[in-house]
């Protein structure tokens, strides 16, 4: 995930999903700066088995994605209970109001959604505005 402001960004990963960091790189293949020019900095953080790349480049402009062009949505964590939702929701509102993060989108969490088929889901946003759901889905659903 590219961010205008790395540190911001590895910072709420490693808090809002306690993540662990992994590694850090600023030396670059030839082939990762003909794909990604400009690349200074990229960090991996890891939750169990999920990992994510977080980097940023020279000359990013701070825009957010353009809503009508082809974006991506967001991802899906499935998580173990109702109650986790519930603790995800509330942590990432204790975050955003402590004031320490940037974040380009002052959307808060969504509230807890149930479907038809018992699934519930919470939406929230990452600094950056890229969205995340999680989702708990009730045993033998889907």
């Amino acid at each position: 995930m590219q961010t205008a402001d790395l540190d911001n960004a590895v910072e709420w990963y490693l808090e809002f999903f306690r993540a662990e960091q992994k590694w850090s790189l600023d030396r670059f293949s030839e082939l990762t700066l003909s794909r990604l020019p400009g690349i200074r900095r990229l960090v991996e953080l890891a939750v169990g088995d999920l990992r994510f790349h977080l980097f940023d480049r020279e000359g990013h402009n701070g825009r957010k994605p353009d809503e009508d062009g082809f974006l991506f949505q967001h991802a899906c964590i499935q998580v173990g209970s109702p109650q986790e939702l519930v603790e995800t929701r509330r942590r990432w509102i204790e975050i955003y109001e402590s004031g320490r993060f940037s974040f380009v989108r002052a959307d808060g969490p969504t509230d807890i959604v149930v479907d038809d088929d018992g699934v519930q889901s919470l939406y929230v946003f990452d600094v950056n505005g890229l969205e995340f759901e999680f989702a708990y889905i009730p045993e033998g659903h889907r």
